[in-house]
């Protein structure tokens, strides 16, 4: 039986990175594929930390607003340096770049969000940009109805204009909308503008061998351990 708030929903939206595809292995993998003689896991680790933080400092008003592969770009340029690669040349360094729109899909993404995708308009809610998402989901098979990201609100997540936004464009009540996502401050900031929420179970989003806070949450609205879990829980065929 479905849960109660299948109702009410009327659209899921969707974090990407870490929920819908896996960004360590799939980055890692093509670090690891350049042969660049560093530790390639450390390397995308902290790439992924030095895009948090330049995110944070765009919302601060430290950076001028800038799409996530510019940002991206910029903290490679940096780690390269550090990690004592920076004989990368140009053209190499702007196909790794790239590498975060060629990340690959969890084992149960497409086939979750074919099923949900039957009841519910699913869309993006992601802090990459346009280009980025559109390639990923052209390349990954992603289903979305709609791509919605930080580029179409001018703000990256958790800013309240992004996750209000997504209930805007489809002229809904915040609780009409839910966001779904691996990331438990994601999900918060989404409840406190009235979005329902459903948390799932990545527990490889981050690399092997890295604990994650993994404890269940009750003020989320849904619990799931992957997509298809969630789908049974919505009542989806």
């Amino acid at each position: 039986m479905a849960h109660p708030i299948a109702a009410q929903l009327k659209v899921l939206a969707f974090d990407v990175f870490g929920t819908v595809v896996d960004w360590y292995g799939s980055v890692t993998r093509e670090v690891e594929a350049l042969r660049l003689g560093v530790d390639a896991g450390a390397f995308v680790s902290e790439w992924r930390a030095g895009y948090y933080a330049s995110m944070a400092r765009v919302r601060k008003g430290e950076l001028a607003w800038a799409r996530i592969d510019d940002l991206h770009r910029a903290e490679l340029d940096r780690l390269l340096d550090k990690f004592g690669a920076a004989r990368l040349d140009e053209a190499a360094r702007q196909q790794l770049n790239l590498a975060w729109h060629r990340l690959d899909p969890w084992p149960d993404t497409v086939t979750g969000l074919s099923r949900l995708k039957s009841r519910f308009t699913i869309c993006t809610l992601s802090n990459g940009n346009l280009g980025l998402l559109a390639n990923m989901a052209k390349r990954a098979g992603l289903p979305w109805d709609l791509i919605l990201s930080a580029e179409v609100f001018g703000a990256f997540k958790p800013d309240p204009k992004a996750y209000l936004g997504v209930a805007d464009v489809f002229s809904l009540k915040p609780e009409e909308t839910m966001l779904v996502a691996t990331h438990k401050a994601d999900l918060r900031g989404a409840l406190r503008c009235g979005l329902a929420t459903a948390y799932v179970e990545r527990p490889l989003e981050e690399g092997p061998g890295v604990q994650r806070e993994e404890s269940r949450d009750p003020a989320f609205t849904l619990h799931a351990t992957h997509f298809n879990d969630l789908a049974d829980q919505l009542g989806c065929p």
